[in-house]
């Protein structure tokens, strides 16, 4: 304890209350920690110990923020006693080392090299001129060591905390997990406002992506998560959806614009699993938060940040060029900051903001909802980090190098005067400098800098000149190169950052290829990845999630046959690789051995040939039915059935003519039409008949402006009344099918209706629905074959409900090669084992594979030489 000065009586000091009056909860449970729980009685007297070391004068207090016990104490006994709290990452070396340097602090509260929080005193007293009413500074640009601090107030604080806690009806029997950083003003508003209401904290740092994290939020007892956008992308790769969280209320997001759609989605599952989506809206110099959008609205308005919080108002500022429903967002309430600071003088300013001019540009609905529409100024958001491209520029300048700098979505493009051997100088000082991650930073040389007709600079060419497909990627190697890895696999030449799987034209025959390169790169793949853009796929690559494998080595294609398979195969480090297959990878994959294994009979496991009509129905709907105007959609149609008609077709005329088993219908894919018979090998490529014959339909269906509306209004009804319509089919009721009827493709068809309903199923009634159906319907197609009945149920009630099934990398790489080559292996295994099924059963199935995957080599080398369609 300090002593003041004899004689001299000093004012109390001011404080906070909620951190003052911890006590008052009693032995309610404060903290939840690795080490145990801490009460609210206990918590505050270890406030009262550390406030009494900091003493009666008031000091400024530096403090390396994390979310741990003995931080957390520090911070509460400085805001309890009065002491203006620097906050700062605690994992940022260079930012605690310049702000130190820049501010002086009296007190520096930092982690020993023990793992214990040490407090460095500099000075009895403090040594600068400290406002009364300071209680709080930080960053408005995360980790970057940047001298411009938020001034924040004790009424900031404690008016923040109660506004927050009312609208998200926070009470004392809620329990929320720190997901975000202490030092970040969203994840310190989480602490701040249940700390306000006596209710608990889950202490940890471990990320939602770890499996421990979910352990402790269970046996917490977790009521509330909190994330910024990159933190749903981690609750999509980690299966969320999935979860038993029984005691979870509330997901709240902010930090950053959410996808509408990602909104409406967690919306949904929230009112399906019985807690609440809250998407907020705020910035530091508003101590945390500004607006919310009220959960049960969530779902259909998710565009909007929706109203002001509790205490709070907007109002739209004019803003010359846009019309009179467009202004800047202007925020009034008791949260606003008292100003900002640059130097230890600015320390002793009182209040220099009364309102808060956000810099967005918004307007006000009808139904009194705000809704962003664009930026006044120049700031970025990358990872949560609020970025001023200025600066960069000033930076890149300092140290020579002359440079535009413009925010691109979740990126930096950053043209630069010189040649290509300085652009990883420049990626490396700006990383450095700003701590963030290389690969939101494109960077390219040029010789001359883009500037409009009036000599400013031209942003927009900035943001252009970055995006070309020949760009060195941001973190040089195979995983992480994904342009690079785009057009290599659907060998284009015109691959940008903002291309998507399916807007590349990719479909069923590349995916599986992709998938499993893409969940190399990125150790995990959200389940619309292939609609997502280049762009939004390398934000989700983890470094740290990469294997050995991943770095150096590259899932098999069917062009480089088995030979990589089998090294993966054999590699001790890739069976400790942990994946994920697509369900509809593993049963392409499974059903195309148990289909040659079956004809060969090494065993009889009939049915999966049905299972992959229904496979094939919802690759249909994920890459063919894509957002591509209707022209487009059709044209990829077309070249869809070419893919699959021509080499089929190909292959069999040689079977035609090289054997006796085949009439040339078959080779026109006419079997089905002629009816030619009823022998065995007349039927062994109906599955490729009834393929070609619904793309080629449906293609003519899409053709139809009306109903390529209809399709894209109502993406579940379409398939679900075709579905309807083909059960007509199913039961012959037009007598319309031929000798063999579950092999007719009339009759099959309600199959690849019901998978492509699957894909586009979003809810769980949706999913019941289809379930329901399938399990009326399918009986009775096998007459007698009650097993291959249940086989068919059971498999695409897997594709129904279950979007991934966990694997290992060595598996994982097989079943690549197996599903991708599938179709040419159900070509050519005819061909093969009818000569050694007999004495050579297991040879004939091995050599029946390796022909298939050979030849699907040969059409792939063969489609990229001629660039067919």
């Amino acid at each position: 304890m300090h002593p003041a000065i004899p004689g001299l009586l000093l004012p109390q000091p001011k404080g906070v209350p909620f951190a003052r009056e911890l006590a008052a909860h009693g032995d309610r449970t404060a903290l939840i920690t690795a080490q145990g729980q801490l009460s609210y009685r206990e918590l505050a007297e270890r406030v009262a110990v550390t406030a009494e070391r900091l003493g009666p004068v008031r000091r400024l207090v530096l403090l390396a923020g994390a979310n741990r016990a003995d931080a957390l104490v520090t911070h509460l006994a400085a805001l309890s006693a009065g002491h203006p709290v620097l906050l700062v990452p605690g994992d940022s070396e260079s930012t605690i080392r310049s702000l130190t340097e820049a501010y002086a602090p009296d007190v520096v509260a930092r982690p020993h090299t023990d793992g214990t929080l040490t407090l460095d005193e500099r000075h009895p007293t403090s040594a600068h001129t400290l406002h009364p009413d300071l209680a709080l500074l930080l960053s408005t640009s995360g980790s970057t060591g940047s001298p411009k601090l938020v001034r924040l107030s004790h009424d900031n604080l404690q008016a923040n905390a109660e506004s927050i806690a009312t609208y998200l009806g926070i009470d004392d029997t809620d329990r929320a997990a720190t997901t975000l950083p202490m030092h970040y003003c969203y994840g310190l508003s989480v602490i701040h406002s249940h700390l306000l209401r006596g209710a608990g904290l889950v202490l940890t740092e471990r990320s939602v992506s770890d499996a421990a994290f979910w352990e402790e939020f269970r046996t917490g007892r977790g009521t509330s998560l909190a994330g910024v956008p990159y933190t749903f992308d981690l609750l999509d790769r980690v299966g969320f959806e999935q979860m038993e969280l029984p005691h979870l209320r509330r997901v709240t997001q902010a930090g950053g614009r959410l996808a509408p759609e990602r909104v409406a989605r967690y919306a949904e599952l929230g009112a399906r699993s019985g807690w609440q989506v809250f998407v907020m809206y705020g910035q530091t110099e508003a101590t945390a938060r500004m607006a919310y959008l009220p959960p049960h609205l969530a779902a259909e308005r998710p565009e909007t940040i929706g109203v002001p919080i509790p205490g709070g108002s907007f109002r739209l500022q004019p803003v010359d060029g846009h019309g009179p429903d467009v202004g800047e967002l202007v925020y009034s309430g008791p949260n606003v900051m008292l100003g900002y600071a640059e130097s230890p003088a600015d320390l002793a300013v009182g209040r220099t903001a009364e309102d808060l001019h956000t810099g967005d540009l918004a307007r006000r609905t009808s139904d009194g909802l705000y809704e962003i529409v664009g930026r006044r100024s120049r700031f970025v958001k990358i990872f949560g980090l609020r970025i001023d491209p200025q600066r960069i520029e000033t930076l890149l300048e300092e140290h020579g190098v002359t440079a535009y700098c413009a925010g691109d979505g979740e990126t930096l493009a950053v043209t630069a005067l010189g040649d290509a051997s300085g652009e990883s100088h420049v990626r490396r000082l700006i990383a450095q400098e700003y701590g963030l991650p290389a690969r939101t930073l494109r960077v390219r040389a040029v010789a001359e800098l883009p500037r409009l007709a009036s000599g400013k600079p031209d942003y927009e060419a900035v943001r252009r000149l970055t995006r070309p497909a020949e760009e060195t990627a941001p973190a040089p190697g195979p995983a992480e190169d994904l342009v690079r890895l785009y057009a290599e696999i659907l060998d284009r030449a015109d691959v940008t950052e903002d291309s998507s799987f399916v807007g590349l034209g990719g479909d069923s025959l590349s995916y599986v290829e992709m998938s499993l390169r893409l969940e190399e790169a990125l150790g995990h793949l959200p389940a619309d990845w292939h609609t997502r853009t280049i762009r939004d796929l390398r934000n989700l690559i983890a470094p740290v999630q990469q294997t050995p494998h991943a770095r150096g080595g590259s899932v098999p294609r069917p062009g480089r046959g088995l030979r990589k398979a089998l090294h993966t195969w054999t590699s001790p480090d890739s069976w400790r690789t942990r994946r994920t297959l697509e369900t509809g990878v593993v049963l392409r994959a499974v059903g195309i051995v148990l289909i040659v294994g079956s004809h060969i009979r090494i065993f009889d496991i009939k049915g999966f040939a049905h299972i992959l009509i229904g496979v094939a129905g919802y690759n249909f709907a994920r890459f063919l039915l894509t957002d591509a105007p209707r022209r487009e959609r059709v044209r990829r149609l077309w070249r869809s059935i070419a893919r699959i008609a021509v080499p089929s077709m190909a292959w069999i005329t040689g079977a035609v003519l090289l054997t006796d088993f085949y009439d040339p219908a078959n080779a026109l894919l006419l079997n089905t039409l002629l009816d030619q018979g009823n022998d065995r090998f007349d039927w062994a490529y109906w599955f490729v008949e009834a393929l070609v014959y619904f793309l080629i339909a449906l293609a003519l269906l899409m053709a139809v402006p009306l109903l390529d509306r209809l399709e894209r209004h109502h993406a579940f009804g379409v398939p679900l009344a075709l579905m309807a319509v083909s059960l007509v089919g199913r039961y012959d009721l037009l007598d319309l099918a031929s000798a063999r009827p579950q092999l007719s493709p009339s009759v099959v068809f309600w199959l690849f209706a019901l998978g492509w309903a699957a894909a586009r199923a979003e809810t769980v009634r949706q999913r019941a629905l289809l379930t329901a159906v399938l399990l009326l319907t399918m009986p009775g197609l096998f007459q007698d074959q009650p097993l291959r009945t249940t086989l068919v149920i059971a498999g695409l009630g897997l594709l129904i409900w279950v979007p991934t099934l966990p694997s290992l990398g060595p598996i994982s790489a097989l079943a690549g090669v197996l599903a991708s080559s599938s179709l040419y292996i159900y070509l050519t295994h005819y061909q093969v084992y009818p000569y050694l099924q007999v004495d050579f059963p297991l040879t004939a199935l091995f050599a029946s594979l390796l022909l298939g995957v050979g030849y699907a080599a040969v059409v792939t080398r063969a489609a990229r030489a001629v660039r067919w369609l």
